[in-house]
């Protein structure tokens, strides 16, 4: 049975033969010897092959091996005497798993930008940046629901296709099976669309299970190619019954910490590459939130604070605007200096499913802001209010009736209930230091882009 090469790096069973597997990143020949560095995919770090000249297949295929080539190694682990290196695998056998021509193969040894490497989307992950980026994002993925269920949690998987637009703002991707649109050619006899988000069917679950939480995969048909928006993302969307805005900040605030705390614990040798490579003082960037207590101000302090500020912005700022990235980055990184919560915002430029507070003016809703990225988590308590709610929903022009389910939770046992979207790939970027979020996803949609 193949042993993974991390696993191997880790318990180092000197003397022992190991079945390896992977693929060459580079061969060197000296004498009757060739040293092969191997990678499976596992970790960042290579695994050195010694295999010499007794091999049957030395001359004809161990000294043909090129970068990309698969292979299937058998061996002795051993002591290294080289510098840099605990450990290497003495060959027994070299089987050619699969050969990659060195003439047309395009991931040489050497650095590639990250625009080539979107090019190649199917080849770009055995790239050691990428790679890295893989592992971190599994490790994030796992550690979300680790958080979840050890505080009781129940996972819920929310709809892909969906008949409610949770955010009101039309950029739904409208899915048919029909040429004309005509009623009659709905696959669901109405209208509907790939989901911008699972909040409104997590309210249904939390107003029955207590806690919950969804995380998959979400759609905006928005006409953006910028560095920060994709087609496709993924989100985590927990919501709690018998919980207000308080409860929910507590929550997004420890979340957070977990996550960038088992991150930093758990992928330290992909981490310092990003730190070293990506973006320089990563590594403290990610511990100054988990040790900092996030600052906390209302909307309306903020803007106050943005406008005697004195600085220039590209964006205007006055009250009732939704602030921008460069408004929230300046907050967070030059006035606080740290994570910081911004509540209660104008009702007028928030969805009609957040609470009114008693101004009439705001609702109770908090966005999260870190330093580096601005915002990164969006909530509120939801408007538990029957007559509330379907006021905001007049005042929206949404078609009350076909949310008389949504109405249903306020009619039967409603409870105060809060909840937020952490979108996953702003996440990634922000432990990784990527600067484009297409580096942080498998396969990225954009705008006129859907490879692979």
């Amino acid at each position: 049975m193949k042993t993974r090469i991390h696993k191997l790096l880790k318990d180092k069973p000197i003397g022992q033969n190991v079945l390896v597997t992977g693929w060459v990143r580079t061969r060197r020949d000296t004498g009757g010897f060739s040293f092969l560095d191997i990678n499976d995919g596992s970790c960042l770090a290579n695994l050195q092959i010694i295999a010499d000249d007794k091999l049957k297949n030395y001359n004809t295929e161990v000294k043909q091996l090129s970068t990309g080539c698969s292979v299937r190694i058998e061996g002795e682990l051993k002591e290294s005497p080289a510098k840099g290196q605990d450990v290497e695998l003495h060959a027994t056998m070299v089987e050619v798993v699969g050969t990659a021509d060195p003439e047309t193969y395009p991931l040489q040894k050497k650095r590639h930008s990250f625009e080539f490497l979107r090019e190649l989307s199917h080849l770009r992950p055995r790239t050691n940046a990428l790679g890295a980026v893989a592992r971190v994002r599994s490790r994030l993925g796992f550690s979300v629901h680790q958080f979840f269920q050890e505080r009781g949690f129940i996972q819920v998987h929310t709809p892909i296709i969906t008949t409610s637009d949770c955010e009101g703002a039309g950029e739904m991707f409208q899915v048919t099976t029909g040429q004309s649109g005509n009623v009659a050619e709905h696959f669901f006899g109405k209208p509907a669309g790939l989901t911008v988000s699972g909040q409104l069917q997590a309210e249904v679950y939390a107003l029955a299970l207590g806690d919950v939480y969804t995380f998959g995969p979400t759609f905006r048909a928005e006409n953006s190619n910028t560095s920060r928006h994709l087609a496709e993302f993924w989100m985590i969307e927990p919501e709690m019954a018998f919980c207000d805005l308080a409860g929910n900040i507590q929550l997004a605030e420890e979340m957070l910490k977990y996550l960038l705390t088992d991150i930093m614990t758990h992928c330290e040798e992909d981490m310092a590459l990003f730190d070293k490579f990506i973006e320089k003082g990563l590594l403290k960037k990610l511990a100054g939130v988990v040790e900092q207590d996030f600052a906390r101000i209302s909307y309306t302090e903020a803007i106050d604070r943005l406008l005697s500020s004195g600085k220039k912005f590209d964006f205007p700022v006055q009250w009732g605007i939704d602030m921008q990235s460069e408004h929230e980055r300046y907050l967070s990184e030059e006035v606080f200096k740290r994570p910081l919560v911004v509540t209660d915002y104008p009702s007028g430029i928030k969805p009609f499913y957040m609470r009114l507070n008693d101004d009439g003016k705001t609702v109770a809703a908090m966005d999260v802001l870190l330093p580096g990225i601005g915002e990164i988590i969006g909530g509120s308590q939801r408007e538990e209010r029957f007559d509330a709610l379907k006021s905001r929903m007049v005042e929206a022009g949404i078609e009350v009736e076909q949310y008389s389910w949504y109405l249903d939770l306020r009619r039967y046992g409603s409870v105060p209930h809060s909840g937020f979207g952490l979108g996953f790939e702003r996440l990634v970027q922000f432990v990784t230091g990527m600067t484009n979020i297409r580096e942080v996803i498998p396969f990225p949609r954009t705008p006129g882009s859907a490879p692979c």
